[in-house]
């Protein structure tokens, strides 16, 4: 998508003003939920903490995300979108402002509290919303968008966050991630036109995902690899300095790396996903089960780590935006419902991914993350492999 597809008309200027904003906003948004992988060690030495035990902000963070993004999407379902989108940025800026003054360790707790809870909301209603906004017959562009501004954020905002942090310290991290969205919410406010809530969905469309057992294997699915991928991701950082002995700058660029593969692996699900429906969700599945696995005997060269790194980080992109395009099509009748449902269960497995990683570290190893991230997505793999063979799978994917 390029700047030279907007139309020249002032209306559809400011539709794609809003998706870019929207796009920013995610990239805003995902880079502050997982900027804590790499300021760990950092965040650990001003409270005197281990790295692995400042690692349970991220295990609080996703667990606050995972049971609230349901029942505050139903609680605001009927609240105009602009108004609602507007509200959770001003508390999102709120909490990163206390962030950054965090005199110990519980008030950081406190603050990613509350940007839990507005990220919660935002991942509930933005995809719907972006659709709404967008050019009509651009729906899929402003998608796509969306999802270039969430691989961004592994190519730029963790490393960039990372660097600042170096340099500044972390709290200027989380500073800086406030300004910028002080500035994408100001824009917001006055492009977006007000859009009353629709197709929100409501507690009744529960019962009726429950008859779709496809949509129920990927929920599934998503809490198995989403587990998987942070048992042993949470703790790259710490796991890069003192197990593969990196420097730190490697270790910045080992992180860069890893979120640049996953801007390729957007773009070619983005190019490629339509043509081969039944490949990428277990092939990425595959992918990271076997990249995990691979850290810990290629920890030994930084050549080595950094390539497996290239395939870690498409696989993961890879596979968060099949399940994601997956669970709208699987549910297009209750979008915000489903994507709400999605973003919890996403939540559970990263919450749960650095709960089992920090266990896994405390009592095997730090070692011995990618041992155990790898073979959980190994079971992961066969689910998804009986997935894609489901005739309703099949059906649904058709009348994409």
């Amino acid at each position: 998508m390029s700047f030279a597809e907007i139309e020249n008309s002032p209306h559809s200027t400011k539709q794609w003003i809003s998706v870019i904003s929207l796009a920013f906003a995610a990239f805003i948004f995902n880079t502050t939920e997982f900027i804590p992988v790499a300021l760990l060690s950092d965040i650990g030495q001003s409270f005197a903490m281990p790295a692995t035990d400042v690692g349970i902000m991220i295990t609080i963070y996703a667990w606050v995300v995972a049971p609230m993004s349901l029942p505050i999407m139903l609680l605001t379902k009927n609240i105009e979108r602009r108004f609602l989108l507007i509200a959770l940025f001003i508390v999102f800026i709120f909490s990163h402002v206390l962030s950054y003054w965090a005199w110990d360790f519980n008030v950081l707790i406190a603050s990613r509290i509350g940007i839990a809870f507005s990220h919660a909301l935002f991942w509930s209603i933005t995809a719907s919303l972006a659709v709404r906004v967008a050019p009509k017959g651009k729906e899929f562009q402003a998608l796509g968008l969306l999802a270039t501004g969430t691989a961004l954020a592994m190519v730029l905002g963790i490393p960039f966050g990372r660097m600042i942090g170096e340099m500044y310290g972390w709290r200027n991290t989380f500073g800086l991630i406030a300004l910028c969205a002080l500035v994408v919410c100001i824009i917001l406010a006055s492009v977006l036109p007000k859009l009353p809530s629709i197709n929100s969905g409501s507690i009744s469309s529960l019962k009726d995902f429950t008859r779709r057992p496809s949509l129920m294997m990927v929920f599934a699915l998503t809490i198995i690899i989403i587990t998987a991928q942070f048992t042993a991701y949470s703790y790259i950082e710490p796991f890069s300095l003192n197990i593969a002995h990196f420097s730190s700058s490697q270790t910045t660029t080992l992180l860069l790396i890893y979120g640049g593969a996953g801007l390729i692996g957007s773009f070619l699900f983005g190019k490629l996903g339509a043509k081969f429906p039944k490949l990428f969700i277990p092939l990425s599945s595959l992918l990271l089960a076997a990249s995990m696995l691979m850290i810990l005997p290629l920890s030994n060269s930084v050549f080595q780590l950094t390539a497996i790194s290239l395939f870690w980080g498409a696989s993961i992109i890879v596979f968060s935006l099949a399940l994601q395009s997956k669970t709208l099509n699987l549910a297009s009748d209750a979008t915000d419902v489903a994507m709400a449902i999605y973003s919890g269960l996403y939540n559970v497995g990263i919450g749960g991914g650095a709960l089992l990683g920090g266990y896994v570290s405390l009592h095997l190893g730090l070692s011995y993350i990618g041992i155990a991230g790898g073979l959980l997505a190994i079971l992961g793999t066969i689910l998804a492999i009986i997935l894609v063979q489901r005739k309703d799978f099949l059906i649904h994917q058709k009348g994409d």
